[in-house]
């Protein structure tokens, strides 16, 4: 099994006291909608807000081993704040990922309606250490008569993954409370993390998620009750959190077996050394705003 740690506690004190050495960092912050948290204000102004998310990403900087990536999940309407966030904070652009998310766009009175999240993908220094090129199998659109023998690449454009959507059509994957509603509306889906772990990560790398992580991860959660709904989801797999269910998604990848690293096999059955758990491939339904 993975080597996993959450840290309960605010995410700027807790990066300042961590000694490892970070290879990948995915950040989905909260986004500063005036939201309803526990332990966060969600209303800060701007400036406040941006100098933070500054302050966050130096410190990551400063921990990632030469090489090392992050994905900063963001917005659409906040793209260029969080490109020279990066870019200030030492950061090297490799990709603006759109995540085009597979559901209704929320209607607007006069513009276009919404429909995707920006991810930024970059690097400590030029090029990243670590970068798998990714083959998918999706499916096919309706005037095709033949299939993707060898599958097709991953590219900047994610319209392959769908949001977790409220209320019932949320599906399996989605964790409720035991009165049956979400405990955490903005989750984040299994298949989106990892794809990016999968993208930018190998066996024994060490991952953050200062709102948490997979491979041998460190993860950062202020909210004590988010704390222990992820260390619950870890123990207790469930199937719709298998990331097994996506193996022959990505059955064209050259190396594909290197770092899957359980060859299809259910967790279950596996055992020593690292195993991508399905675990934090979910950011928010248990991980939410790291901030105070």
């Amino acid at each position: 099994m993975s080597n996993y740690k959450i840290y309960e506690g605010n995410c700027i004190n807790i990066l300042s006291a961590i000694e490892n050495r970070i290879d990948l960092t995915f950040l989905d912050p909260p986004f500063n909608q005036n939201k309803e948290y526990k332990l966060h204000n969600d209303n800060l102004s701007d400036e406040d807000y941006w100098q933070l998310m500054f302050d966050v990403c130096k410190k990551i900087y400063e921990l990632t081993s030469n090489g090392g990536s992050i994905y900063f999940m963001q917005r659409e309407k906040n793209t260029e704040y969080v490109l020279k966030c990066l870019r200030e904070s030492g950061w090297t652009l490799q990709n603006l990922i759109i995540w085009k998310k597979k559901t209704s766009a929320v209607p607007c009175s006069n513009k276009y309606g919404k429909h995707y999240q920006i991810i930024a993908f970059a690097s400590k220094g030029d090029r990243p250490k670590t970068f798998n090129k990714l083959r998918i199998s999706p499916p096919l659109p309706p005037n095709y008569k033949n299939g993707y023998e060898n599958g097709i690449y991953v590219t900047d454009v994610w319209d392959d993954i769908r949001e977790l959507t409220s209320g019932y059509f949320a599906g399996d994957e989605a964790i409720r409370s035991k009165n049956g509603n979400r405990f955490h509306k903005q989750q984040s889906p299994v298949h989106l993390l990892l794809r990016i772990i999968l993208s930018s990560s190998n066996i024994g790398d060490t991952i953050l998620d200062p709102f948490a992580g997979t491979r041998n991860s460190v993860g950062i959660e202020i909210d004590p009750d988010n704390a222990k709904c992820i260390n619950n989801r870890i123990k207790n797999i469930r199937e719709s959190d298998n990331i097994n269910n996506y193996y022959t998604y990505y059955i064209h990848t050259e190396n594909l077996n290197d770092i899957w690293n359980n060859n299809g096999l259910t967790l279950a059955n596996k055992n020593k050394k690292q195993t991508l758990l399905p675990l934090e491939l979910h950011k928010r339904a248990g991980i939410q705003p790291l901030f105070q």
